[in-house]
């Protein structure tokens, strides 16, 4: 019995011990020393790899400073020279046309004796304010006292479209006159004024074969120089209104011819025909200053261009 107690007690001093050492084929803790030279970890790889994304750039658009078209009747004179004008002018350049040449489109208002001739006919004496058109009368000499193929009276929107409007000895077959007049005269501007109107014809229907002429021209590098008009036939001036839209939407040059013919004695009409239609000889000095003013100022803008 003494015997079997000794080996007990034995028995229970081993076990005591492994309990406060490591147990039996246990593999021992190991401290892994930081490399203080190690960049502290970030929570991925992929975040540390993957860039932020960029936030994408606002822009502020261009103010659009024009007047809107329901206020032609504000609107300058003399316009201003957009950009559009000048890529027209470059295309026209691509296309060979001629920059020293103009042309007129429209009804008995532009025909030669009532619209620009006499700046061919005769010396002009110009203001002092007005001494630096001289350059551009200059340039342009040949082309004030011309009517071509695309200019008379009675020729409306319609038929400048219309190829039995042409003259047959100076037009192809199937020409328009107004096709006929920028082959023939090649030119790099084109006044263009329609106001002779069918009585009864909309406006919308006005406006219809406008675009038509005006995308006819800038297809051709010609910048078309639109002109109102001082009268109101059609009574509720939308005409002149359609003018403006189109001014506006193309970003074409308008001369208000409207607003300097409304400072005139009469609104500019003649009042020996009295038909509210016909404007009088001192509107027609009036008219052609104002055009020959818009031509100076494009053409002393483009004329740079290469």
């Amino acid at each position: 019995m003494l015997l079997l107690f000794l080996l007990i007690a034995i028995l229970l001093v081993s076990c005591s011990k492994n309990s406060t050492g490591n147990a039996a084929g246990a593999t021992p803790t190991t401290l892994i020393e930081l490399d203080t030279n190690t960049p502290e970890a970030t929570a991925t790889n992929a975040a540390t790899n993957t860039p932020l994304p960029t936030e994408t750039p606002s822009y502020t658009a261009t103010p659009d400073t024009r007047m809107p078209p329901e206020q032609w009747k504000s609107w300058p004179v003399v316009p201003q020279i957009s950009g559009t004008v000048l890529d027209i002018y470059q295309h026209g350049q691509e296309l060979g046309r001629n920059p020293n040449a103009f042309s007129k489109i429209g009804d008995c208002q532009n025909v030669k004796e009532a619209f620009l001739g006499f700046f061919d006919r005769q010396a002009v004496a110009l203001a002092e304010s007005q001494k630096g058109l001289q350059e551009t009368i200059d340039n342009f000499r040949g082309y004030f006292n011309r009517d071509g193929f695309a200019v008379k009276g009675g020729l409306n929107a319609p038929s400048s479209l219309n190829p039995l409007m042409s003259d047959p000895t100076a037009c192809q077959p199937e020409e328009n006159p107004l096709q006929c007049e920028i082959r023939n005269n090649n030119p790099a501007y084109a006044f263009v004024s329609f106001e002779l109107w069918y009585q009864g014809r909309s406006a919308e229907n006005y406006e219809g074969y406008l675009r038509q002429v005006l995308d006819y021209l800038i297809s051709e590098g010609v910048i078309p120089i639109l002109i109102t008009k001082a009268d109101n036939t059609e009574g509720d001036d939308s005409i002149n209104y359609t003018i403006a839209k189109l001014a506006y939407e193309y970003d074409l040059p308008m001369i208000n011819w409207w607003y300097t013919a409304h400072t005139m004695p009469n609104n500019g009409m003649d009042t020996t025909r009295n038909d509210n239609f016909h404007i009088s000889p001192e509107a027609w000095t009036e008219r052609s200053y104002d055009a020959l003013e818009t031509l100076d100022r494009i053409w002393k803008i483009v004329r740079d261009i290469r």
